[in-house]
């Protein structure tokens, strides 16, 4: 009787436990989807318009933060050197949240699927809006 006791109360404890498991990745999954809303409008605005020209429009997209890092210059000169003319379609991976920051992988892909580019890009809120913090060449 004693042993299946122990059982009956080792069964429910783990139920317990995945089911608290589950309760926190839901509660986690939606935080981070209610969280990131407006982000990725912002990626697409960002890439809309570097493909019109209107760089200084998309440097305009990044916080005063990245300003203070990289000058106008130095942004001209990162995509420059991105040679993003070669990448037609964009894949979004998956958002992670670290302090009150959203950090997201994007791929860039050429037309032919022969080559990508992964860019790792950092986004903060200010104010109410989604800014970018930080773009960088990701290494994965």
């Amino acid at each position: 009787m004693d042993a299946a006791l122990v059982k009956a109360i080792g069964i429910k404890t783990l139920l317990y436990g995945g089911g608290a498991l589950l309760l926190f990745w839901t509660f986690n999954a939606i935080k981070l989807v209610i969280g990131a809303r407006g982000i990725n409008p912002l990626v697409k605005q960002f890439f809309n318009q570097i493909a019109s020209g209107r760089i200084d429009a998309a440097y305009r997209l990044t916080t005063k933060t990245y300003k203070q890092h990289v000058n106008r210059q130095d942004f001209l000169k990162f995509l420059g050197g991105l040679q993003l003319n070669k990448y037609r379609n964009l894949k979004s991976g998956r958002p992670r949240i670290e302090d009150n920051q959203v950090i997201l992988t994007l791929n860039l892909r050429s037309e032919d699927k022969s080559s990508q580019l992964p860019l790792e890009f950092t986004f903060i809120k200010v104010d109410k809006d989604w800014r970018i913090n930080r773009i960088a060449k990701s290494t994965s």
